[in-house]
């Protein structure tokens, strides 16, 4: 069974009230018989009430049509004028405020009118003490409805709030998945890369140069322990392990070298431009796309030649790494070396170009800006 709601029961204590007190007012009443309209109208004024939720501006009117016939024409006077005066708060409060004034101008209009034709007499004290009443009504009505508005307007703003940190909670955490994808990608496909060439070199030569078997070997041995203690270093960042804990250095423009000797290339070095003291991020990146692109050199080319140019001027920093190998297109790849080589230019504000050279080999030219870095 549906219980009735709020309203309706505060509806229903109202009536109650109110004709109690028509019943009281008619049992206390001294002489002569009982008016039609002194039970007639107090009850279609009741159940004008019991409207005002669903229509709250016509429910409004047979209640104040309903009181104003009562007081000229019933025999007794009841307490019914409490039941317009809840009628008015309700079309306030639903929004009809228009409606609302223009119900209570009437009234007190048609009850001037009234008492100066002689129907009713009501004093100056009386008659101001209602409108008072009627004023009160709807302007309670009123500012109940802009209070519940602008709970709304909280609550909404609450919730944008709200689904505003969630979303750029996501954003974040995206960002950060994709910067250790990268960071893995850099460690683990140059490191391993490397060690997939050496052994190679290890097997062919192990038989007939056994000194060049050794020493692919231990390139394999240095590698792999590099590859565990940049790995340990990576997975110790995402478990926030303790600060003082060790790490193993980040890539860097000043260490270039380091990064063409893990290559196990031949590269042509060309450098120009102070490149100890460029901005950290900008630094990681340049070094990030350099060890990327003689990765890519030594699996995809078909060559173990490279040249690279490397030049801080112009307020930025400029890279260019080329080969003249066969596998120009580097097909076979699975594209996440170019892409995180690009989106590291990207976040700094700067350009990657990759693509196959018209005279053969590949290219890859990247461009940082320093402007705005610290």
């Amino acid at each position: 069974m549906r219980r009735p709601s709020k309203d309706t029961l505060v509806s229903l204590v109202v009536i109650a009230a109110v004709l109690a007190g028509v019943l009281l007012a008619l049992m206390l009443r001294s002489s002569g018989p009982v008016n039609a309209f002194d039970v007639v109208l107090p009850v279609v004024a009741a159940g004008g009430v019991l409207m005002r939720e669903r229509w709250p501006v016509a429910a409004l009117v047979i209640v104040v049509v309903a009181t104003g016939a009562y007081y000229p024409w019933a025999t007794v006077d009841g307490p019914l004028i409490a039941l317009p005066l809840f009628a008015l708060y309700t079309a306030a409060d639903k929004g009809h405020l228009t409606a609302a004034i223009v119900m209570g101008a009437a009234a007190l209009l048609g009850m001037g009118l009234g008492e100066a034709g002689g129907v009713r007499h009501v004093d100056d004290s009386a008659f101001l003490m209602i409108t008072g009443w009627v004023v009160a009504a709807i302007a309670f009505g009123g500012v109940t409805r802009n209070r519940r508005a602008y709970l709304v307007e909280v609550r909404r703003h609450a919730l944008d709030a709200l689904r505003s940190k969630d979303e750029e909670a996501r954003r974040r955490a995206d960002e950060e998945r994709l910067r250790i994808a990268r960071e893995l990608h850099d460690v683990l496909g140059h490191n391993i890369s490397m060690i997939n060439v050496q052994a190679a070199a290890a097997l062919h030569g192990l038989r007939k140069r056994p000194e060049d078997a050794e020493t692919a070997l231990r390139t394999i041995k240095d590698t792999s322990k590099e590859t565990l203690r940049e790995l340990r270093t990576t997975l110790g960042v995402l478990r926030q392990v303790d600060e003082d804990a060790p790490t193993a250095p980040a890539d860097s423009l000043a260490r270039v070298d380091e990064l063409v000797e893990a290559s196990g290339l031949k590269v042509g070095t060309e450098l120009s431009g102070p490149l100890d003291t460029v901005p950290t991020e900008v630094d990681l990146a340049a070094a990030r796309i350099v060890r990327e692109a003689l990765t890519n050199v030594s699996r995809h080319s078909g060559t173990n030649e490279a040249t690279l140019k490397i030049s801080n001027r112009s307020g930025n920093i400029e890279i260019c790494v080329e080969d003249d190998g066969p596998g120009a297109t580097y097909e076979g790849g699975s594209g996440f070396g170019l892409r995180g080589m690009r989106e590291r230019a990207v976040l700094l504000g700067g350009t990657l170009e990759a693509g196959p050279r018209p005279e053969g080999g590949f290219r890859v030219a990247a461009r940082l800006p320093l402007k705005g870095m610290r």
